[in-house]
């Protein structure tokens, strides 16, 4: 069991992972970023669907994991939830110690925007559900 936990959480983190590496990080430089597609000389509506394709399988990964998530009891979410919070808190904080004070404010700036894209998400999703309940 805490294999799979281990395994589901870490398939879990990935997406959230690649989102948030800076642009020029190893998310360009991987197996299936710019690079790699690159050398096929893709045209533009090429780009364009290998682009929806990938954010369809980020999304789909997403619900697997969601599903198998659900299944666990509230304590285990809650601790993993924990201990992905401190992972990423911890990740945000190494990188930004290795950023110039200049790029720090930036970074600072971008987490914030982040962080603000992410309440009007949840809000929307909110809203979402209560409206799908209404119908």
């Amino acid at each position: 069991m805490r294999k799979t936990l281990i395994a589901v959480l870490f398939a879990a983190t990935l997406p959230a992972l690649a989102l948030a590496m800076p642009d020029g990080g190893p998310r360009h430089g991987g197996d299936h970023g710019p690079r790699f597609f690159k050398s096929l000389n893709l045209t533009d509506q090429q780009r364009q669907d290998i682009r929806q394709l990938m954010g369809e399988q980020m999304k789909n990964r997403h619900d697997i994991n969601e599903k198998y998530l659900d299944k666990l009891p509230a304590a285990e979410k809650k601790a993993m939830q924990d201990e992905l919070k401190a992972q990423h808190d911890k990740t945000q904080s190494a990188i930004r110690a290795k950023l110039t004070p200049e790029q720090q404010k930036q970074f600072d700036e971008l987490q914030k925007k982040m962080e603000e894209r992410r309440a009007e998400r949840a809000e929307f999703q909110a809203w979402k559900a209560q409206k799908d309940k209404a119908q």
